[in-house]
């Protein structure tokens, strides 16, 4: 686990996605987080970010256009990030049985801190306690390879949130791990490798192997499928 930069991560998972495609490394899965940074997935929805870029550069966050599904989000610290980089062809899903297994992969983690969470409304992709959003999923698949994925705010500054309309969801909150446990949480560290042991469970790999550092980044955490 490390924090990374929105755009080194990207060239990263662009690069893991070009050596996946011609089988040059297995599945791959990053786990990460980002300082904060906005997103905008390929639909441009602009008029969801509610403040101008001069405000954003004020609170120390980044905007990003990505080519991902999805609406704006926000990625920042105490944020759990995974994004598989794997062959759907060769696990034999499609790209909704693919959305909801990431949906599920939340749903579990939050469960182990008997925390009740469900897959969004027609139309509301993401995993929910009740009315308020604890995890957002935002993919790209090019020829069958996946790339970006989710993200299961684990004890995030909410008022990130209150300067866009997350995920184009009007009038419903953005919640937490901790928001809605009370409790001390252990280290994050533990809960991103929970939420690694949840994915690699409900997408059926048997073993993990754990690599750290690359060219470009030198303190995130990648695991090999």
């Amino acid at each position: 686990m490390g924090t990374i930069n929105y755009l080194d991560a990207l060239k990263l998972q662009e690069k893991l996605v070009s050596h996946r495609k011609s089988h040059k490394i297995s599945d791959t899965l990053l786990s990460l987080q980002h300082p904060p940074t906005y997103t905008l997935g390929k639909r441009r929805t602009d008029h969801n970010l509610l403040v101008p870029m001069s405000e954003l550069k004020k609170i120390g966050a980044e905007l990003h256009y990505t080519q991902r599904g999805g609406d704006i989000t926000f990625h920042g610290p105490h944020q759990a990030i995974l994004y598989p980089i794997i062959s759907l062809h060769e696990i034999g899903l499609g790209a909704r049985k693919y959305v909801e297994k990431l949906e599920l992969t939340m749903i579990e983690l939050a469960s182990l801190y008997g925390v009740k969470a469900c897959a969004g409304q027609k139309g509301e992709t993401g995993v929910w306690v009740w009315e308020r959003k604890i995890g957002a999923i935002g993919v790209q698949i090019s020829n069958g390879i996946t790339s970006h994925g989710l993200a299961f705010n684990i004890n995030r500054d909410l008022n990130y949130f209150k300067h866009i309309v997350p995920c184009g969801i009007a009038e419903k909150e953005v919640t937490s791990l901790k928001r809605e446990t009370g409790i001390v949480l252990p280290a994050e560290e533990v809960i991103h490798e929970q939420l690694v042991s949840c994915f690699a469970r409900l997408f059926g790999y048997s073993s993990i192997t754990r690599k750290k550092s690359s060219s470009i980044l030198s303190d995130k955490e990648n695991f090999e499928l």
